[in-house]
């Protein structure tokens, strides 16, 4: 790690991040959120994170989105992002909007996994002592849990909040009516549902198609996306073939099955578009969700400094003719 004490720049809030209000809340999240999922683990160099980190918050990232899980190894991401902090970001915590989450595969028996007032209680007490915090900004329940009463995950989150251990809750890739009981149960108890948090992108409209957008929208909860280009799919890296350092290549989640003969098609003719708008594939990708008012912030990853840099470029242009929104919808229809 570098050793060199870390200035954050001067303008970072005057180089162009715009922020959004979240749902009905006193927060602002940036159009742009990075999320520590891949390429902050203990299998990657801290000093490449690091130089990340920086530069994201340089530009005024301010939300750094975890869980408890993300790594590889599962609890290494925070605890790089915990490196961070100590070394870095510190006396800035103030400025910053940290995530976690729990509810996927963390430790092994029956409480390191789901959503039992258990298994979320500890997985934030770790995450916390991971990453050097006292709290942290936002904490999600990852995924609903079909064997643990609602109820019980649901009062573990306000719990949390009420011990000072989280100051905002959310829900991650619950289902529009177990999400419609959450709201409800949350908001009963003075605890708003600050955010969902939902895989979305050109290639999976489920938020449209489920109703989850308009329901986070009428409930006052802000709506983040992940996977804004479908583990880079929506990018012009596949093109060509499938390089050796990729995502499929190296065998992760996603599969080489998934680049059919269809979404190469699609991918192909999306790019198309996205020169034509002076833009890349991946910037036209991220544009078209933050089109909408009803997405608060996108979550993307990086795998360097150089990646970030490009993400952040889509920001120049977020806005869309008609016939080119009619063109994206033709393209999908194929």
């Amino acid at each position: 790690m570098n050793n060199l004490i870390y200035s954050p720049s001067p303008e970072r809030y005057s180089g162009g991040m715009q922020y959004r209000r979240c749902g009905r809340s006193g927060i602002l999240l940036p159009e742009v959120s990075l999320g520590l999922w891949h390429n902050f683990g203990d299998v990657n160099t801290l000093s490449n994170a690091q130089a990340m980190a920086h530069y994201a918050f340089d530009r005024g990232i301010t939300h750094f989105d975890l869980a408890n899980n993300y790594g590889p190894s599962p609890g290494s991401a925070e605890e790089t992002f915990g490196l961070i902090m100590k070394k870095s970001f510190m006396p800035y915590r103030d400025e910053l909007f940290i995530s976690t989450k729990a509810g996927h595969p963390m430790w092994p028996g029956p409480y390191g996994d789901w959503g039992s007032r258990k298994s979320l209680m500890a997985s934030l007490d770790q995450s916390l002592k991971r990453m050097n915090l006292d709290y942290v900004d936002i904490f999600y329940t990852h995924r609903y849990d079909p064997e643990t009463p609602l109820e019980e995950t649901l009062q573990a989150l306000v719990d949390i909040v009420r011990r000072g251990k989280a100051l905002y809750v959310g829900l991650s890739k619950y289902p529009a009516d177990k999400a419609a009981f959450a709201y409800r149960y949350l908001a009963e108890r003075d605890v708003h549902c600050l955010l969902y948090q939902g895989r979305y992108n050109l290639f999976n409209r489920e938020p449209e198609a489920q109703g989850i957008l308009r329901q986070a929208r009428e409930n006052g909860t802000g709506f983040i996306a992940f996977s804004p280009l479908a583990q880079g799919l929506l990018t012009d890296r596949y093109l060509n073939g499938i390089p050796e350092d990729s995502r499929i290549a190296r065998g992760g989640f996603l599969k080489k099955e998934a680049l059919t003969a269809d979404v190469l098609a699609k991918v192909e003719a999306l790019n198309a578009l996205a020169l034509r708008r002076g833009q890349t594939l991946a910037e036209m990708s991220l544009a078209w969700l933050l089109k909408d008012e009803a997405v608060t912030s996108v979550i993307v990853g990086a795998s360097s400094v150089g990646q970030l840099a490009d993400n952040l470029k889509a920001l120049e242009q977020t806005t869309f003719a008609a016939d080119e929104l009619e063109e994206i919808e033709k393209i999908l229809r194929m």
